[in-house]
């Protein structure tokens, strides 16, 4: 049966690569199992239907809208001022505003699409005329919103805890280090790469300058950064569950965005609705169709009986981390993070335990790993969601995106693997260990 899931798992990946649509693709996968493997599918089609009724679930749609309003609304413009009041009189500070803008996004979103739909329009055009190139400009924000899957709360955090009946805000603090140390590194290779670039900078200002212009737009973006606050405060202090504060998100930015920003019209408003709504059907769509293969794979026992096939290669922990790393890099290049958690966080799990690697480290490997297919091509959907914004060919921002992953991002992906307390800390400062 093994080798019947491995069959299901590569024709799924040699779909996905040539761009079939998603139900065809888990369907021709599931037909595998179906009609060479002999498994009953009536029993798990019901199963899978009744876990999309499961209240963790209806975070994601939340999380997504609440980044639809906050792209149209203002408030991302509002953080993305608010921050290049400290820094954007030094050379190579915008592109640190890039960073830490998608940084904070995220903080709110959920999402990866989110930072370079949001800051992307803004800031690409900024840079360009400040001396950036605009490719590299693209790359930069493209890549930093890969941070929209790491920094809590994340969409991908929330399927690997529901999938792997894990605590979810264990896996939101196991990801926030790895995180910020990559919007760090970013923000470091930024730094050396722009003096190569002829930048064009603000006057240095003097202190009362800087502190009368950092006030001025702390004022004016105080509501913006209180949301951030609001739903992490509110996640962390144990006032609100995830599903909960993604609702608040939702409520809050209406008004922020109609009355404060009044970046929201009616019928970008209703734009964000539609946007929204098709991106979470597609979500749902893909994780009913993911968890009734991830089903059949459990009842089979294909996890243990994968895992005793892979210790009668080798038992060498270090050697299985590289090899797992290696196969999660691969399959975050041909499927996005939220199917490649559904997909093989369940098998992978079992091996994970057997090598006393905790499901709260694995969440952070899987987080940290997967992600970064987002920018790596072939499947790359933030990468060439920012070639789109930037108005520049793929091909040139694959360079650029390339030098930053290898950089600033690969360092961070062996830091999680081999460095438990990188994940672990806060999970157990937090008492979730």
């Amino acid at each position: 049966m093994v080798e019947v899931a491995m069959l299901a798992v590569g024709l799924l990946v040699l779909l996905l690569t040539l761009g079939v649509p998603l139900p065809w693709c888990f369907g021709g996968a599931i037909m595998v199992m179906y009609f060479v493997g002999d498994v009953i599918m009536k029993g798990n089609i019901l199963w899978g239907v009744q876990q999309l009724g499961n209240p963790v679930l209806l975070a994601i749609p939340l999380f997504v809208l609440a980044g639809t309003i906050m792209s149209e609304s203002g408030i991302a413009a509002s953080l993305l001022r608010f921050v290049n009041a400290f820094v954007g009189h030094v050379r190579g500070g915008l592109g640190v505003v890039a960073a830490v803008s998608c940084a904070v996004i995220g903080a709110i979103s959920g999402s990866g699409l989110t930072g370079i739909a949001a800051i992307g329009p803004l800031l690409i055009p900024e840079m360009e005329k400040r001396g950036y190139p605009r490719a590299y400009a693209t790359a930069l924000i493209a890549n930093s919103s890969i941070l929209g899957l790491l920094i809590p709360p994340s969409v991908t955090m929330i399927v690997y805890g529901w999938v792997t009946d894990t605590s979810i805000l264990a896996c939101f603090l196991s990801t926030l280090l790895p995180g910020l140390i990559i919007m760090t590194n970013f923000s470091v290779v930024n730094l050396w790469l722009a003096r190569k670039f002829p930048l064009v900078l603000d006057d240095k200002p003097s202190l009362s300058e800087l502190s009368s212009e950092v006030t001025k737009r702390g004022i004016h973006a105080f509501p913006a950064i209180l949301m951030p606050v609001i739903i992490l405060g509110g996640i962390y202090g144990g006032i609100m569950t995830p599903t909960e504060a993604a609702a608040v998100a939702v409520i809050y930015s209406v008004p922020v965005g109609f009355l404060i920003y009044k970046g929201l019209r009616w019928d970008n408003f209703l734009a964000a609705g539609k946007e929204a709504s098709t991106a979470v059907g597609a979500i749902m769509l893909m994780i009913l169709f993911s968890m009734i293969l991830s089903q059949i794979f459990v009842m089979e026992s294909i996890p243990q009986k994968l895992v005793s096939a892979i210790f009668e290669v080798t038992q060498n922990r270090t050697l299985l981390l590289i090899m797992i790393i290696v196969m999660l890099l691969l399959v975050g290049m041909v499927v996005n993070d939220v199917t490649a958690i559904i997909l093989i966080a369940p098998l992978l799990l079992p091996l994970m335990t057997a090598i006393e690697v905790s499901p709260i480290q694995f969440a952070a490997i899987m987080g940290v790993t997967t992600a970064m297919g987002g920018v790596t091509p072939p499947y790359a959907s933030i990468l060439y969601l920012g070639a789109r914004i930037g108005n520049v060919p793929v091909t040139s921002v694959i360079r650029p995106a390339m030098f930053l992953i290898l950089t600033g991002y690969m360092p961070v992906v062996i830091l999680t693997a081999f460095w438990p307390d990188l994940s672990l800390w806060l999970p157990r400062l937090f008492g979730y260990l």
